[in-house]
């Protein structure tokens, strides 16, 4: 069965200087909204949720955005938190916190 996962991303276009750098982001989490998955944007990654195959498909989307938007090398940090048992929820994590 395929559950719900998280998947935090973190995009950091090299060579270019801070305001470029922030614009290709901006697009990048541009990107991720058009995607219809949940999201929540941090300081320093944006969290996203959703199924497997579409998360991964997004990370591809993303690649391509940034590319569009100018990047001409980018960094992607990820962490991804599966189970084969049940959904992952960001507000499961955070949800105490709001």
């Amino acid at each position: 069965m395929d559950h719900t996962i998280n998947l935090a991303i973190q995009v950091l276009p090299l060579h270019k200087d801070q305001q470029e750098a922030y614009a290709i982001i901006d697009e990048a989490i541009a990107c991720i909204n058009r995607s219809g998955l949940k999201y929540l944007v941090c300081p320093f990654e944006t969290v996203i949720e959703g199924p497997y195959d579409q998360v991964m498909k997004l990370v591809d989307e993303i690649q391509d955005t940034c590319r569009t938007a100018g990047a001409s090398s980018i960094l992607i940090n990820m962490k991804l938190h599966r189970s084969f048992e049940k959904d992952m929820a960001i507000d499961d994590k955070i949800g105490k916190y709001k």
